[in-house]
């Protein structure tokens, strides 16, 4: 027992420098890509679009291989550590676009970006089976609470140094990002030294449920359904904004690379101080019931962010805005994990990362639409509205759920 808590707290430690270095590389490249894109490369509205949901699109098919790769793996740590070494070998590709003829620049840099999604793909699905083996039930809401306060806070100093950096160059320089981008493999390195270390268990037979057509079986689940129901809508709302985000702080607002870094620092903050908190009141009140809440916080969001163009206040909105992206994130995958057993766990997550990455694919694509059609003002409370309306789907799937404990205890009481 002693040397099984003592294999769980190293695991933890583990996956949190493990974490913090996943989230450096993200914050130095994939924050700065709609940036890189405008600025640099003169992407249009279309293009920037591309750069959220063509990823998606590659990855849903991704998924869809990765999933009937991994519902048959015993062990799943190594086939994540060489999709995510595939994955970071694609930034140094992302690196020298800038050295290719100009009139190819975008595209191979959309395309680029939307072909490292398919290792990456393979990589965050069998990560998040591996993780639910790996650290215990009762242990998940402080743990993941204190790895993404880790990671926030690391994101934000890390983001803030890059704000400042990019401010030495001009805004339409490439050279900067070349060296950001190739950083970001070298910290990739060691993302994967951590992962490796981890210790996984041994399982002793492979999973009793295969999957036959992406294991549709599991949706006989209804916990399970009406979770994924809820949570997809969700994602549709909430990623077809993030574009917009981008677009309105860049075009609209003139933000330049400190200005990005800013947001991002707030947003962190916003996100530091409230993990805690996210974490006490899943414990105390339910995940499922603390989702209402994510869904009506996120929702005011795109709201206040269009009512001025000052960066100031921008950022002031970005503090807002990451007091509920600590829930959503929290909350999400908490909820994904109570809503699965062990033996269905890879096979729920497959299909729901499959899904998810069809939703991810449209939403931007849908955001950039509005866009064109009606103005950014429109398109950013229609999110807006939609992120509010996925509360009603959090509060009937709350209901479902406390009705079927009712249920379940009635059942034991009558077996006394």
């Amino acid at each position: 027992m002693m040397e099984s808590e003592q294999t769980n707290s190293e695991n933890e430690r583990l996956s949190i420098k493990n974490g913090v270095y996943t989230t450096i590389i993200l914050n130095i490249s994939n924050n700065y890509f709609p940036l890189f894109a405008i600025s640099v490369l003169g992407a249009t509205n279309y293009q920037v679009g591309l750069i959220s949901s063509l990823p998606q699109f590659i990855g849903m098919f991704a998924m869809i291989i990765g999933s009937m790769i991994i519902n048959r793996l015993q062990e799943k740590k190594m086939f994540t550590v060489y999709s995510f070494l595939a994955a970071r070998l694609f930034l140094v590709g992302i690196a020298l676009v800038v050295f290719i003829p100009d009139k190819y620049q975008v595209i191979v840099f959309v395309v680029l970006v939307g072909l490292m999604n398919f290792p990456f793909s393979f990589a965050n699905l069998s990560w998040q089976a591996f993780i639910g083996d790996i650290i215990q039930e009762d242990r998940r809401s402080g743990f993941f609470s204190t790895r993404n306060k880790m990671m926030t806070l690391i994101g934000m100093i890390s983001t803030f140094f890059i704000g400042i950096f990019l401010q030495f160059f001009d805004k339409a320089d490439p050279i900067p990002y070349v060296g950001l981008y190739l950083l970001a493999f070298v910290f990739g390195l060691l993302e994967l030294h951590y992962l490796k270390k981890h210790v996984e268990p041994k399982k002793k037979e492979l999973p009793k449920e295969k999957s036959t057509f992406f294991g549709i079986s599991v949706f006989r689940n209804k916990a399970f359904l009406y979770f994924i129901i809820s949570a997809l809508f969700f994602n549709f709302a909430w990623q077809m904004c993030w574009i917009l985000f981008s677009i309105y702080q860049i075009k609209y607002a003139g933000a330049t690379g400190l200005w990005i870094s800013l947001f991002a620092v707030a947003n962190s903050i916003g996100q530091i101080i409230s993990f805690k908190w996210w974490a006490r009141m899943a414990d105390k009140h339910s995940n499922a019931k603390m989702l209402i809440l994510v869904s009506i916080g996120m929702a005011i969001a795109p709201f206040i962010t269009i009512i001025s163009t000052n960066l100031i206040f921008l950022v002031i909105t970005n503090i807002f805005a990451g007091l509920f992206v600590s829930g959503t994130v929290l909350m999400l995958f908490n909820q994904l994990l109570d809503v699965t057993t062990a033996d269905n766990r890879s096979l729920c997550i497959s299909n729901y990362n499959i899904l998810l990455a069809f939703v991810a694919f449209i939403a931007p694509q849908f955001g950039v639409f509005l866009l064109e059609t009606t103005d950014i003002y429109t398109a950013m409370n229609i999110s807006g509205f939609l992120r509010a309306f996925s509360g009603i789907f959090f509060f009937l799937q709350y209901i479902y759920l406390k009705r079927r404990e009712g249920v379940s205890f009635k059942r034991k009481m009558a077996k006394i």
